[in-house]
């Protein structure tokens, strides 16, 4: 089960300031593999999970944006009713809280990959590894 690096950017909430920004990231091939956006109060929060975090980080720092870096749980999913449902539940009995949640898909084989931001991240991932697995053995 992966921890992996996620970009969090700062954007004015304006058209046009994400086509930019994806454009920027895609000019060194940085292929966002995730990401999830929300306003408020006039500015958009973007978090992005790439596939290269070095090349996407040298694009920000070129084009002066702010981020910050942090880490997530990422977990594949069957695509199937009931998953997403479960596997939460095997945080939650831990008594691990979910910040945030969002999906993405895997690169060349369409898998459901969601992202967890989580407070207590090295607890969380061998709980979602083993739910992961659990789900893969038919």
């Amino acid at each position: 089960m992966p921890v992996i690096k996620e970009l969090t950017i700062l954007l004015d909430d304006r058209p046009s300031t994400l086509g930019k920004l994806c454009s920027a990231l895609a000019h060194p091939n940085v292929n966002i593999l995730a990401v999830h956006i929300f306003s408020i109060g006039g500015k958009s929060v973007a978090r992005f999970v790439v596939d290269n975090p070095k090349a996407a980080k040298s694009v920000l720092d070129s084009e002066k944006v702010t981020y910050a870096e942090t880490e997530v749980v990422q977990v594949k999913l069957p695509h199937k009713p009931g998953e997403l449902g479960r596997i939460a539940s095997r945080l939650g009995d831990a008594g691990i809280n979910i910040e945030y949640a969002y999906t993405g898909l895997e690169p060349y084989a369409n898998t459901p990959l969601v992202f967890f931001g989580v407070a207590r991240i090295a607890e969380a991932a061998p709980i979602l590894e083993r739910a992961a697995a659990a789900a893969a053995t038919p």
